[in-house]
């Protein structure tokens, strides 16, 4: 029976749920498993294959996803109403499935960069207008709204004049967790190699004031590199005015780029998953994995983040690690998370979505086995915090919340620029100053979401591709977006509002 003739999808030999690749009635014989539906089974949604006693192990991907309620027989819709997610030992084997180097491909794969004066290389060409505490949002917004519409006309390398403001900047506990990850997201920004200019516009009072972000960069104020606060420049129309004649001198300069083929090897891959649905990690997930490991192999590197989503596929990864030291760090984190949940009076289970719950996701633990698929096959290098700069080659992990935007800011402020978003139920995300590449999970959302989804990856759940074939696509997709052709989200216009810096500890 062709893949496409089946009604569910298996996606291990070991397991005792299959996933619906359309909606099944009651009543149905599902003939690869030799079973007769009991329930209504959506598409994405579980169905069991054989009597699963009360309290034992549900397994889908080859891994323990939760545990029965009660005794399930075949054929029933399994789901929050017979299922459950608990605590068990997970056996962490540092190492057991790391690799030799894989070796370089005869003909390395090349992208059409923006190479800085002192190296780096970008995939955009932007001048920003960050803004460090709220109080001075509205000005960085209006100062960039002047470059709006055909204020380029006369400037075609520059790609935009983006503002980058958040809610806060102000009552933290200075130098505290918090702080350090709001400042550790400017400075990331303002090291980004995405922004051939930066003006900083603060209030003048606030905590994160713009003098210390510089600083924490490393960087130095110069002709690409301005500050002014509203307080010291007289007011709000004097500073939008004065912020607006210091971009125009830096216009100029900035437009005499030239794109030059430069090494893949100059990537930096942030891989994201939101609005997941059961096929998230069928189809996009592995076909990004795939993609990812074209990356590493051509030098470049590739970040997995979102830590609550990789709970319960950590062993995975630890089996990858290259060293004892990036799996200690692994482990460290998510013991923080597992600390920081139990803290709030929360767990980490209350991360599926309601919307990942209709899309047929039930526990955490069946999230992350899907989303871990994004990090490919290849070894797990290092592991980093919040915003760090990212500066080791290869596959690494970032530890984020699994909340997009924060989640996606920590890893562009980390060096990320390109940025690859899977979706099963549909995002309409973009993240200026980086490109966001959208794979859409399943042919239906592809269709209702054309404008918004820049490749269908529910090719693979039809049986037209295989994830190999998906995962090649994805990486030409990446090569031509770096180049500078535009992502869809760049066509809409997203990015301007999706700085979300992780704001945890106390706020007074």
């Amino acid at each position: 029976m062709n893949q496409s003739d089946k009604l569910t999808t298996r996606l291990h030999v070991d397991d005792n749920v299959v996933v619906a690749r359309v909606e099944i009635s009651t009543g149905t014989e599902i003939p690869e498993e030799n079973i007769v539906c009991r329930d209504k089974i959506l598409f994405g949604h579980k169905v069991a294959t054989t009597t699963i006693a009360a309290d034992a192990p549900i397994r889908k991907y080859g891994q323990i996803i939760g545990f029965s309620l009660r005794t399930i027989e075949p054929g029933e819709h399994v789901h929050e109403h017979n299922m459950t997610m608990k605590e068990f030992d997970r056996e962490y084997i540092v190492g057991a499935d790391v690799k030799p180097d894989p070796p370089r491909p005869e003909r390395e794969a090349t992208f059409q960069g923006i190479v800085r004066s002192d190296g780096r290389v970008a995939t955009r060409n932007y001048i920003g207008v960050l803004s460090p505490v709220n109080c001075s949002a509205t000005v960085a917004h209006r100062i960039a709204d002047k470059f709006r519409g055909d204020a380029l006309a006369d400037y075609p390398n520059v790609d935009g004049v983006v503002p980058v403001s958040y809610g806060w900047g102000c009552g933290f506990e200075v130098g505290g967790e918090g702080y350090r990850y709001i400042m550790d997201s400017f400075a990331g920004y303002l090291r980004h190699p995405n922004f051939t200019g930066i003006l900083l516009v603060g209030l003048g009072c606030e905590d994160c004031n713009v003098d210390a972000v510089v600083e924490r960069a490393g960087r130095e104020k110069g002709p690409f590199l301005h500050t002014m606060t509203i307080q010291d420049t007289g007011g709000t129309a004097k500073t939008i005015e004065r912020g607006e004649a210091l971009i125009r001198d830096m216009l100029p300069e900035a437009n005499r780029i030239e794109r030059e083929p430069v090494s893949a090897g100059h990537l930096i891959l942030g891989l994201e998953c939101g609005g997941s649905d059961a096929y998230s990690g069928i189809t996009a997930n592995p076909a990004l994995g795939a993609a990812s490991d074209r990356i590493v192999y051509n030098g470049g590197t590739a970040v997995l983040s979102e830590t609550p989503e990789i709970y319960g596929a950590e062993h995975l990864l630890i089996r990858r690690a290259a060293n004892p030291s990036v799996a200690e760090k692994l482990i460290e984190r998510i013991n923080w998370w597992k600390e920081y949940a139990r803290r709030n009076n929360g767990e980490l289970n209350n991360n599926p979505t309601l919307g990942n719950k209709a899309g047929g996701i039930t526990t955490i633990l069946e999230k992350s086995q899907g989303a871990a698929a994004k990090g490919g096959t290849t070894n797990l290098m290092e592991v980093y915090g919040y915003a760090e700069p990212v500066t080791t080659k290869g596959f690494v992990f970032m530890d984020t919340p699994g909340y997009d935007p924060p989640s996606i800011t920590g890893m562009v402020a980390g060096g990320a620029n390109v940025i690859c978003f899977t979706t099963g139920r549909g995002s309409a995300f973009g993240c200026k100053p980086v490109p966001s590449i959208k794979l859409a999970s399943n042919s239906g959302l592809y269709r209702r979401m054309e404008d918004d989804m820049d490749i269908n990856c529910g090719l693979v759940a039809d049986g037209d591709k295989t994830i190999d074939e998906m995962g090649e696509a994805v990486f030409q997709t990446i090569l031509d977006v770096a180049s500078g052709e535009k992502s869809k989200s760049e066509k809409l216009g997203i990015g301007d509002n999706e700085f979300v810096p992780w704001l945890v500890g106390s706020v007074f």
